[in-house]
């Protein structure tokens, strides 16, 4: 195996550390989420931890690593009745982000079957990290029928397997580790909820901390044996401190006044739920087993709080990570009480909290007992700091709009407009690309995929990756005698074996084209558009689309956003997105139809869906640009693109440009009032195709 890089020579890097240390002292913590940019050692950290943790006891031969002392009964390789214990060092395993489903769980070994007409069951990574690490790089990018699996088998501690009639169940207790870039975009909240602990992890901006990482890089890479040698002795010492808080940890008294703290704490935050109040009661428990103490302190509840509700309070993706600090200090103050024996502030070199007597000199892990950094709050949903303002001068209003009063002061120039803030978002109708695709699994539109219900079978291109086994026998069948089948067993060829074909749902590119002419620029309507697209966005965050933003005002447009997997980047720019000026339709639809021709090219399989916000008056770009409009939009319809227009256009009088609009692309346009989940069924059939649920879209934002 090859050397890991040390868990003690990581610099800085100390909440990350802790909350590591802390699931390696308790597992029942539930493992830790760390997000962070790239290139900040997420994943060195993580892999380094599998070298501290001591070894495993096992049942020798054993596939599933039953414990000697307490075997699963239902073990598929039991029973262990008088099995030789043995022990092993503590797994870290893996899951590639595009494994299959197959490879999580286990399958029926095809070959044995086949051969011999055995049904033996190969066990997957859950079987593998029983007892271990379950380390998932980039989880955000997982695939929603691997997170499925991956939350059964965290609810129940065991891995149910019911598939080409075999049925196994075996245990699957392991330490779940995620890394993460938010930039890519955010997990579902159920697999959120699930990790026990969440770390925001940075790069250093001091100088000299950036320095000494790189130099205990480059000596790892130059030497790695020679430079884990040099820290072998601060890896011992940290091995033998885990190891004596966890013979401490059972001795550690959670008491009635720590309690009154975590679940006054949870409320105040208004997480939901109970799993927090468990995992801040058990990480404030591991915290005072590695301070060395028997006692839990209010300091313990603290760190506790910081570690385990940052993830937890999020009601939608929009929402900034991290704690008000000043709020839990103030609720930790109020819900005090009295400690253990009379005593609020318990002296003695476990006073510290966590930080207390780290390994090794100078920021070991746990020094500092640092939190999660507060962050900052922006303004409430519908709240603004700047005047109201009307449409620029070479825009009128719309019919029935009043004008609202001109900026003052120095605004932010000729004809331009503030952003104001996006209106209060709303669940959306189901919209979906007609057809079936190929695409990356999601929950938009139909496609053929490597999961979902099999609806048929047929031969394989290419290499055989789900076998159709009824289909196969089917297949070889009226051949048997022809080959000489003379006893039990079935004679196969390759042409005999059946791809399962199966059909699931698709994540789509939804490129939103927003208009922020003079025309839009009525301080109510703008807000109200800018719900919208906060509405649809946080649907494409449901149902795991990749989303991109262009943006048209004055004499172009320009893309606010390239196609990312991030909806709160996107969100983050409509935010502060400025209007006024006249209306470039036609430059706007050109650049996206820039936008979409290159991501064919990087991303063939995947098939966009345009979402044009607008009026559908075009009063710039050209000479003629009502018709430079139409035709922009007509090369839409010739690639096939999907569209939806959603017509801002308000008032007693509308000219029903947005329709003539939607003619021009091949698609059909809904009001704001349509694009509602609740409004009358059937108004955007034309590109839902079957669509989903609207249970699936994203909860409403509170």
């Amino acid at each position: 195996m090859s050397t890991r890089f040390p868990f003690t020579a990581v610099v800085g890097m100390d909440d990350l550390r802790l909350a590591l240390l802390l699931n390696a002292v308790s597992p029942s913590v539930g493992g830790v989420l760390v997000r962070g940019e790239k290139g900040t050692a997420k994943s060195t950290a993580v892999r380094a931890l599998a070298e501290l943790l001591p070894e495993v006891a096992v049942v020798a031969g054993c596939r599933f690593s039953c414990d000697p002392a307490s075997p699963d009964p239902d073990c598929p390789d039991g029973p262990h009745t008088g099995g030789i214990p043995g022990a092993r060092p503590a797994r870290m395993v893996e899951l590639p982000v595009g494994a299959s489903e197959d490879r999580l769980v286990g399958a029926l070994d095809i070959e044995r079957a086949l051969a011999d007409g055995v049904k033996a069951f190969e066990p997957g990574l859950l079987a593998d990290a029983h007892r271990g690490i379950l380390y998932v790089d980039e989880v955000n990018l997982l695939h929603d029928h691997l997170v499925d699996v991956l939350l059964d088998a965290a609810a129940m501690g065991a891995s149910h397997v019911e598939r080409e009639g075999v049925s196994v169940r075996h245990a699957a207790r392991f330490l779940l580790v995620g890394t993460m870039n938010p930039e890519e975009g955010e997990l579902r909240p159920q697999l959120l909820d699930r990790f026990g602990l969440t770390v925001e992890v940075a790069a250093s901006r001091d100088p000299q901390q950036r320095v000494e990482v790189v130099r205990r890089r480059l000596a790892f890479e130059d030497d790695p044996a020679g430079f884990a040698a040099r820290w072998a002795d601060e890896e011992t010492a940290l091995r033998e401190r885990i190891a004596a808080a966890r013979e401490l940890l059972p001795k550690v008294a959670l008491g009635d006044a720590a309690l009154l703290q975590i679940a006054a704490t949870c409320a105040a935050f208004e997480v939901d739920g109970m799993r927090a109040d468990i995992v801040m009661a058990r990480t404030a428990t591991a915290l005072a087993a590695w301070a060395g103490r028997t006692e839990v302190t209010s300091e313990d509840v603290r760190q506790a709080a910081l570690l385990a509700l940052p993830h937890r309070r999020r009601r939608n993706p929009f929402d900034a990570p991290g704690l008000d600090e000043d709020k839990l200090d103030e609720t930790l103050e109020r819900f005090r009480g009295e400690e253990p024996d009379g005593d609020p502030e318990p002296d003695g070199p476990g006073d510290g909290g966590p930080g207390d007597g780290g390994p090794g000199d100078g920021g070991g892990p746990g020094g500092g007992g640092g939190g999660i950094p507060p962050q900052s709050e922006g303004p409430a949903s519908g709240e603004s700091s700047t005047p109201d303002e009307t449409p620029a001068p070479e825009e009128s209003p719309a019919p029935g709009e009043a004008p609202a009063q001109a900026p003052r002061g120095g605004g932010p120039g000729a004809g331009e407009r503030a952003a104001v803030s996006a209106g209060e978002p709303f669940r959306t109708k189901a919209l979906s690309v007609p057809g079936l695709g190929e695409g990356a699994a999601g929950r938009r539109s139909r496609a053929r995929t490597e999961q979902g219900r099999t609806t048929g079978d047929t031969r394989p291109r290419g290499a055989l990756t789900k076998l159709h086994l009824a289909a196969t026998v089917r297949a070889a069948a009226p051949h048997q005698r022809a080959r000489g089948r003379s006893g039990p067993g079935l004679v196969l060829r390759r042409d005999d074996l059946r791809q399962a074909v199966r059909e699931g749902r698709e994540g789509n590119l939804v490129l939103f084209v927003v208009d922020a002419s003079g025309s839009m620029a009525a301080r109510q309507r703008m807000s109200a558009v800018k719900g919208a697209v906060l509405s649809l966005l946080l649907d494409a965050y449901q149902r795991r689309d990749k989303v991109g933003l262009v943006t048209f005002r004055g004499r172009d447009a320009e893309v606010a956003l390239p196609p990312t997997s991030s909806v709160d980047a996107a969100a983050a720019r409509l935010e502060k997105l400025p209007t006024g000026g006249r209306t470039p339709l036609s430059a706007g639809l050109l650049k996206a139809h820039d936008v979409l021709r290159v991501e064919r090219l990087r991303d063939p399989s995947r098939r966009p869906l345009l979402v044009v916000v607008t009026d559908g008056r075009a009063t710039g770009g050209g000479a003629d640009p009502v018709a430079l409009a139409a035709r922009a939009a007509r090369l839409h319809a010739a690639d096939g693109t999907a569209a939806v227009v959603v017509d801002c256009e308000t008032g007693p009088v509308r000219l029903g440009l947005a329709g003539n609009l939607a003619r021009d692309l091949g698609g059909t346009a809904v009001t704001l009032d349509e694009l509602r989940a609740d409004a009358i069924a059937g108004l955007v059939r034309d590109v839902q195709g079957q669509g989903n649920s609207p249970k699936d879209s994203m909860r409403r934002a509170a």
